[in-house]
């Protein structure tokens, strides 16, 4: 019994972080239509430029927002400088140029900031919570990372749903010539959609290296399965996204807990390849595909 609740709740921390990156590629998609493999390293800078703000003696929350705001900045400038160039190029232009970044990325960090592992710290306790004398896997840090992801989810939901940005930012990806036609500043919306996706990826970065180590690597893994997550949940569905992470989590975490670490990876691809072959726009997608 022990075991069952302690896989249960490791599993469901590992998919609400799953489910925050996930939430940054349905955030790019939505409002580019561009799946942005660079995601990964762009939310590793961010987690390096907030712990060099807290290694210098400036407290968690200062470099937590400091690395926010560097996600908004970097999103935007790589929309600008990178992708405005290749777009209406070719569907696969845009994904090709973000495989080249997602290298180079890497480079750059490995460079500045070292390739050695650097502990990051957590603004709350990382040991597990105490009940009736019996200690579960659940940390408060763990709890911060769920209450953070509902959140970001309820904002996104609000954002495409409920405003007129939001609307403007769809219409700017789907249909970018009749957007234009209806006034739509379809440039700066798609500006806009890298820098909140970049922001996203950003908090997903921060949740992820809290209480653990971080490396120009510590990322790379979480981009498969935050990936495998947003395909599971519909890559047009910012709730789909949160469900398919923690639903991936769980299968992962059952995985590992009964079967054994070295099938995770196998597990995934199962995972993704059965949903795939079964409902290709995602267990939880809403939007139907017309045949023209």
């Amino acid at each position: 019994m022990q075991q069952l609740l302690t896989t249960t709740l490791t599993g469901l921390v590992l998919g609400a972080v799953y489910a925050a990156f996930a939430l940054a590629l349905v955030m790019i998609w939505r409002s580019t239509r561009v799946v942005n493999f660079a995601q990964a390293p762009m939310a590793m800078l961010t987690t390096y430029i907030a712990l060099v703000i807290i290694e210098a003696g400036h407290s968690f929350w200062l470099g937590f927002a400091a690395a926010l705001l560097a996600g908004l900045v970097l999103g935007a400038v790589v929309e600008r400088v990178l992708v405005r160039p290749v777009e209406g190029k070719g569907d696969l232009n845009a994904v090709i140029l973000t495989l080249g970044l997602f290298i180079v990325l890497h480079s750059v960090a490995a460079l500045v900031f070292g390739s050695r592992y650097r502990s990051f710290p957590a603004p709350f306790g990382v040991r597990g919570i105490e009940v009736g004398g019996t200690t579960i896997a659940l940390t408060g840090f763990g709890i911060f990372t769920i209450v953070a992801v509902v959140v970001v989810m309820g904002l996104l939901v609000l954002l495409f749903r409920f405003t007129d940005i939001g609307l403007r930012m769809r219409a700017s990806a789907h249909s970018p010539e009749v957007a234009r036609l209806l006034g739509v500043r379809v440039g700066r919306m798609l500006t806009l959609g890298w820098a909140l996706a970049a922001v996203v990826g950003s908090l997903a970065g921060l949740l992820i290296a809290g209480g653990g180590l971080v490396h120009p690597g510590y990322m790379d893994a979480v981009v498969v399965y935050g990936f495998v997550a947003a395909v599971l949940g519909g890559l047009d569905s910012p709730g789909g996204a949160v469900a398919g992470g923690v639903l991936l989590g769980l299968c992962l975490s059952f995985v590992s807990g009964y079967l054994g670490s070295e099938l995770v990876a196998m597990a995934a691809l199962l995972i993704l390849v059965a949903v795939l072959l079964v409902k290709p726009s995602g267990l939880f997608a809403t939007t139907a595909h017309r045949r023209v």
